[in-house]
C-alpha cells in the first residue's frame, strides 16, 4: 500500500479526476466487494456503445455484482444449472474492469464477457472485488473460481492456475505525456539514465520492464490509475502499459497522454482458474462460441474501438 490511507485517498481523488473509464472492465486484489471499495473512475470506452450490440447485460434494476442465474437449460452450451462462479476483479484496470464515477456502479469488458459466459452455461456469476496483488495466488488457493482482470498467459503463473484459451491479442506499449520527443522507443527510453518508467506491481509489464531498466529506474505502483497520474504530474517519464488499456486511458485523456513506438512484447490474455478446476472446459467452450459468431469481436469493439479488429483472432 502506499505511505498510509491519507496517501491513498489523495491519490484515488486524483486518480478520479484523470481517468474516465467504462462501469467496472489488466495483465496486472482485496475486500470482497459488498459496497464496492474500487477505484471510481469515468467510463473509458474508446469506442462507441451499442445498446442494442447483442452482448449479455443484466437490468439496470439488477446487482451488477450478483446478477442471478443467467440463461436457460434449454440453450445452454453446458448447463450448469445456476451455479454460483466467483469472479476475482480488481475495479481499477479500465476497459476491463473499474468504478463507473457518475453511477457508482462496476462495469467493463470483464462484465460483460462474463454475463455472456454465464447466460451461454446457465450460471450464475458473483463478482468479488481483490487487489491485483495476491489475486493470482488467491485464486491458486481457492479463494475464487476464477479471476477476471486482463491477466497474461505465462507459463510460470500456469505453474500454479490453469488458464482459459486466450480471449483477446495484447501488445505492451509505452504511454506517454502528449509531444513527447526524447525517445520514440523502449530501447532509446533506456539509453537514457535520467528518464524513470512507470508500471504496476506484479505485472508482465513489470517483468518487460526489468528486461530493459534496472529496478532503481522503475517505479510500480499498486494499481494502473496511480502511475498514469504520475505520469502526467511528470513524476515518470513514461508508463509501460497493455495497449488496450492504455487506449482507455489515452481515450478520455487525448490532449495529455499518448501511446508511441512500436510493440514491445505481444501477449495473450486468459481468465485463471485454481488448478484441475471443471470450469475451465465449459468457459473455453462459451469463448469459442463467442469467437466464431462474432460476439467476442463486438464486444472488443465496444470497449477498443476501431483498434479492436483482429484482436480476439
Amino acid at each position: 500500500m502506499h505511505r498510509g490511507k491519507l496517501h491513498l485517498w489523495l491519490l484515488l481523488i486524483l486518480a478520479i479526476t484523470l481517468v474516465a473509464c467504462a462501469a467496472p472492465g489488466n495483465s496486472a486484489g482485496e475486500e470482497p466487494a459488498g459496497d464496492v471499495a474500487g477505484e471510481e473512475v469515468e467510463e473509458p470506452i474508446v469506442g462507441e456503445e451499442d445498446e442494442g450490440d447483442g452482448v449479455a447485460m443484466p437490468p439496470a434494476s439488477e446487482d451488477v455484482l450478483n446478477p442471478g442465474c443467467l440463461g436457460s437449460a434449454e440453450e445452454a452450451i453446458v448447463d450448469l444449472d445456476c451455479r454460483e462462479i466467483t469472479i476475482a476483479v480488481e475495479n481499477a484496470y479500465p476497459p476491463f474492469n473499474y468504478i463507473d464515477v457518475e453511477s457508482g456502479r462496476p462495469g467493463g469488458w470483464d462484465y460483460d464477457a462474463i454475463y455472456e459466459i454465464c447466460t451461454r452455461l446457465h450460471c450464475a456469476p458473483v463478482f468479488q472485488e481483490a487487489a491485483w496483488e495476491g489475486m493470482i495466488q488467491a485464486v491458486a488457493d481457492g479463494q475464487f473460481d476464477m479471476a477476471a482482470d486482463g491477466i497474461t498467459i505465462t507459463e510460470d503463473r500456469a505453474q500454479i492456475v490453469d488458464f482459459s484459451v486466450g480471449y483477446i491479442n495484447i501488445e505492451q506499449r509505452l504511454l506517454v505525456r502528449r509531444g513527447e520527443d526524447r525517445f520514440g522507443s523502449i530501447e532509446e527510453f533506456a539509453e537514457d539514465d535520467s528518464l524513470i518508467l512507470g508500471t504496476q506491481t506484479g505485472t508482465t509489464n513489470y517483468e518487460t520492464a526489468t528486461r530493459y531498466l534496472s529496478e532503481d529506474r522503475i517505479n510500480a505502483f499498486e494499481q494502473f490509475p496511480f502511475a498514469v497520474q504520475a505520469l502526467i504530474n511528470g513524476d515518470v517519464d513514461a508508463v509501460i502499459i497493455d495497449e488496450v488499456a492504455g487506449q482507455g486511458y489515452v481515450g478520455e485523456n487525448a490532449d495529455q497522454v499518448e501511446l508511441i513506438g512500436p510493440p514491445i512484447v505481444s501477449d495473450q490474455l486468459g481468465f485463471i482458474f485454481p488448478k484441475g478446476s471443471d470450469l475451465v472446459d465449459p468457459v473455453n467452450q462459451a469463448i469459442e462460441s463467442m469467437r466464431a459468431d462474432g460476439t467476442l469481436e463486438e464486444l472488443n469493439l465496444k470497449y477498443f474501438g476501431a483498434d479492436a479488429e483482429g484482436l480476439s483472432s
